[in-house]
């Protein structure tokens, strides 16, 4: 039986290929020494899965053949640790998001999603460093989108300011409509308007609200507690995300952070859709074996 790692780079490798737009490049071109697209989304994603810095990754793939053969290139053909990272730079932040968009349609949604906002810290600058690159930012709002059934990322938002959640909710959640079915959240995400076009959509919204009046109380006591506390979901999520692969942010720039979240995201989907796919593999396994013992006896 293949490894996680196999699973998971065959995986990654199909959804890099469909992520980038047009047919996909070969590995690497000869006369000019690129690397595709796709490529270097790979090898982004093995190096947030393996949690490892760029030197130490292309160390280790240097002695896992296999691993470097599923991207079509020769231990003699891997890149240049700087290579990997400038070109992530130029990959524009659509592809990232298609590759997040890909990795979420590997998992069946449930009925119920959720959505709320937590803060990613940047890797510790020196006061030198900060000063010589005008670097002001501490932290990056992220907001995420999650089905509550399967823990998936559904889309991620991510904000170098402080923006209102029911601005960025409104955002998110429009652009997902087609995926949803009961949205819960609480009460950062109370607005109106926002409940109004979730409904129009066939979306039932289970927004806590400010309780400002007596009316607000009479909404909150009406609403479906069993779905509203089921947004803890996103919380989860949160804590897995910092947890599996790290709670502060390696890259320098504002948009190469938003990258490196997105990514997080996608590689998080890939790696739980194989694990269940795995768990669901032995049950049936199991299943089958004990049947036969029966029908034997």
């Amino acid at each position: 039986m293949s490894s996680h790692l196999s699973r998971f780079t065959d995986r990654l490798v199909t959804l890099a290929k469909r992520a980038v737009s047009g047919v996909p490049d070969t590995a690497v071109k000869k006369g000019d020494g690129g690397y595709a697209g796709w490529v270097v989304i790979v090898l982004h994603g093995l190096r947030e899965y393996l949690d490892l810095p760029y030197r130490r990754l292309l160390d280790i793939l240097h002695e896992m053949h296999g691993i470097v053969e599923k991207m079509g290139l020769k231990i003699s053909e891997l890149p240049d640790f700087t290579t990997v990272c400038v070109r992530k730079r130029e990959l524009k932040m659509a592809v990232w998001r298609t590759l997040l968009r890909l990795s979420a349609d590997l998992h069946d949604t449930g009925e119920v999603q959720a959505i709320d906002a937590t803060g990613l810290d940047r890797h510790s600058a020196s006061r030198h460093y900060a000063n010589q690159t005008d670097y002001t930012f501490r932290s990056v709002k992220t907001t995420a989108l999650v089905d509550c059934e399967t823990g998936a990322v559904l889309d991620v938002h991510c904000s170098m300011q402080q923006p209102h959640d029911t601005q960025v909710g409104c955002q998110v959640l429009t652009r997902n409509l087609d995926q949803l079915q009961t949205v819960t959240a609480d009460k950062g995400y109370d607005w109106d308007a926002l409940r109004h076009r979730l409904r129009e959509a066939d979306v039932r919204p289970v927004i806590k609200h400010r309780e400002f009046t007596p009316l607000d109380v009479a909404h909150n006591v009406r609403q479906d507690d069993n779905a509203y506390h089921r947004r803890s979901a996103v919380e989860a999520i949160f804590f897995a995300l910092k947890q599996r692969y790290g709670d502060t942010l390696r890259a320098r720039t504002w948009f190469g952070q938003f990258r490196e979240i997105v990514l997080k995201s996608a590689v998080r989907n890939i790696e739980i859709a194989i694990c269940f796919k795995t768990r669901f593999s032995r049950v049936i396994r199991s299943y089958w074996s004990i049947l036969g013992k029966n029908i034997l006896h």
